[in-house]
């Protein structure tokens, strides 16, 4: 796998995509661009809008807690703030 800056995940080699149901979609390629911008009409496919948006990749974005973390954090119990000292 290859990601392309501000475009596709380009996947080589012997693979299968699966719809989030389980059926697998049917490849006549060895070689597949995946869509990494949310915009093309053929998703899971990259047909190229990403460069119609100006997708961009080399925006750092917050890296979200591992589902376990967000859950432990989410059911510890809330902690009050000290009050403010004059």
């Amino acid at each position: 796998m290859v990601a392309y800056p501000n475009g596709p995940l380009l996947v080589r080699g012997d693979f299968e995509i699966v719809t989030p149901d389980g059926v697998p979609l049917p490849r006549d390629r060895e070689t597949v661009a995946l869509c990494r911008c949310g915009g093309s009409a053929i998703k899971p496919y990259c047909d190229g809008t990403h460069k119609l948006m100006k997708f961009d990749t080399t925006r750092r974005r917050p890296v979200p807690k591992p589902a376990r973390q967000a859950a432990e954090d989410a059911a510890a119990p809330a902690r009050e703030a000290a009050p403010a000292e004059d």
